[in-house]
């Protein structure tokens, strides 16, 4: 394995954990407040999405499974979060972080994938993504459960 992509996992993989001990020891309350958008529990499954649908659609090239919860508009990837209980996002975030890491160990990270039509792009591109978004979320995390 190269430096680069070592470096490049193992900050993912600080992150992903990161994101989850934070998430960890929410109760269903915690993870919600009534009457706002920007939860816990909304920006799990936001990364969960995340995690999915770079692996479905970027890196495998499957259809998007949640495209039919996605069309209410852009902030529904953030408002399911607020309807399940806080162990299923959990879950949902958890298996979706397993079949991503799975896809990511199998490829090399100059391999090109499709993107949106016929627009190619890295799977090393998907993984710097994957931690520019999921760095950007755990801040928002941090900044609504404190440190």
């Amino acid at each position: 394995m190269s430096l680069e992509r070592a470096q490049l996992v193992d900050d993912l993989e600080l992150l992903r954990a990161t994101v989850a001990w934070k998430c960890s020891g929410l109760t269903d309350e915690q993870a919600r407040w009534p009457g706002e958008r920007m939860t816990a529990a909304g920006i799990l499954w936001h990364l969960a999405l995340v995690e999915n649908t770079l692996h479905d659609v970027v890196v495998t090239g499957q259809p998007e499974r949640w495209a039919e919860r996605l069309e209410a508009g852009r902030d529904a990837a953030f408002e399911v979060g607020l309807d399940l209980p806080i162990e299923d996002v959990r879950g949902a975030y958890r298996d979706n972080v397993e079949l991503c890491r799975e896809v990511i160990a199998e490829r090399s990270l100059d391999d090109p994938v499709g993107f949106e039509g016929d627009r190619l792009v890295t799977v090393g591109s998907v993984v710097e993504y994957l931690v520019k978004e999921t760095s950007r979320h755990l801040e928002l995390l941090r900044g609504l459960i404190g440190e």
